[in-house]
């Protein structure tokens, strides 16, 4: 029985499209959705594929279907017939490109606008009260475009990090991922924001947490909006947490802002996202979303943790320490023996 190339055309096109859509809905390919902002670029990714996948599907089927039906038989020594063009169908094949990636390109946006994108300069939320003193190794956390502001910045010594600390400016021109209620990431009435400052550095991540609490992982309360400050140290690093699916770079002398809610409990890897070195690789740590009772016991233990440190510091400061005190760490590195140490004599 022959159908007719309408009827034949018109099943081809459902069982693409019902192929397409399945496929775009039950790909698998995503980690776990942990963040409020997670399900609307998921939205987005699905939608993506299920076009590509039809698009895939469509022009691999037209070249099978092509290789076949026009092939040369082997008795055929004449020429193909001449093609002068098709004005109709070029026409439909530069349309319906357009169309799709004009649509695309309006989804993506408002997606990026409900996540803040349109709106970098509001930190309505993010600053005044919620400034903090952020844990740097230098002077490039602050932008060096404000030249008054870097120069009243409060710089002191940190005698437990003995690294630099420096008043982070309230953000200027940086990129923020972060919006107003109510879009997905706003504040909600009576939810103060978790304010953290992210240092990247070769080769590690920093955290800076309120009442200076230091930690080399982010530990978050679940369903708590966090409002995190990225600078970087030395070069380009990227704060990238796949599950979140939020990254952001890391810039010397900028900070810039992220806004997110962790919805997930979970322990999640933090990545750097950008080749910063020789051992980029390594540069990962991880954020452990828990209870906001799990997160205030471990913001606890370390302050008391701190505390020790700091007193212990304080007890053996140079001016204090003895000679073998003092060159302890550096003859370990070298070779030197407690014995070599004790015969140091001072000089006449």
């Amino acid at each position: 029985m022959n159908i007719p190339s309408q009827i034949s055309t018109l099943l081809a096109g459902i069982v693409l499209t019902l192929v397409s859509l399945w496929y775009g809905q039950n790909h698998n390919l995503l980690p776990t959705a942990a963040s409020e902002a997670a399900p609307l670029v998921d939205n987005l990714f699905n939608a993506m594929l299920t076009i590509g996948t039809g698009i895939f599907l469509l022009v691999n089927f037209v070249l099978v279907f092509s290789f076949f039906r026009f092939r040369r038989k082997p008795e055929d020594q004449s020429d193909g017939d001449p093609v002068h063009g098709n004005i109709p169908l070029e026409i439909v094949w530069t349309a319906i490109p357009a169309i799709i990636v004009l649509g695309i390109s309006i989804y993506s946006f408002d997606i990026y606008n409900s996540e803040g994108g349109f709106d970098p300069m509001d930190h309505s939320v993010a600053h005044g009260q919620h400034q903090m003193k952020g844990s740097a190794m230098a002077a490039p956390l602050i932008a060096q475009a404000d030249p008054n502001q870097a120069k009243d910045a409060a710089v002191k010594q940190n005698p437990v990090t003995n690294a630099v600390e420096e008043e982070i400016p309230a953000r200027r021109d940086a990129p923020a991922i972060g919006i107003e209620s109510p879009r997905v990431g706003s504040i909600p009435s009576g939810k103060e924001p978790l304010v953290i400052n992210a240092a990247g550095m070769q080769y590690a991540w920093l955290f800076t947490y309120p009442d200076e609490i230091i930690s080399g992982e982010l530990h978050l309360p679940v369903n708590r909006p966090v409002v995190m400050n990225i600078t970087a140290n030395d070069v380009l690093h990227a704060f990238w947490v796949p599950e979140f699916r939020l990254k952001q770079d890391a810039v010397p002398g900028r900070q810039s802002e992220i806004r997110f809610t962790p919805t997930v409990e979970g322990d999640y890897p933090v990545i750097c996202a950008e080749l910063c070195g020789a051992y980029h690789g390594a540069m990962k740590t991880h954020v452990l979303v828990e209870s906001q009772t799990a997160y205030e016991t471990w913001l606890q233990s370390m302050k008391v943790a701190q505390a020790e440190e700091q007193n212990h510091a304080i007890a053996l400061t140079p001016a204090t320490m003895t000679d073998t005190q003092y060159l302890a760490p550096y003859a370990k590195e070298s070779g030197v023996t407690s014995e070599m140490l004790h015969q140091l004599h001072p000089m006449s």
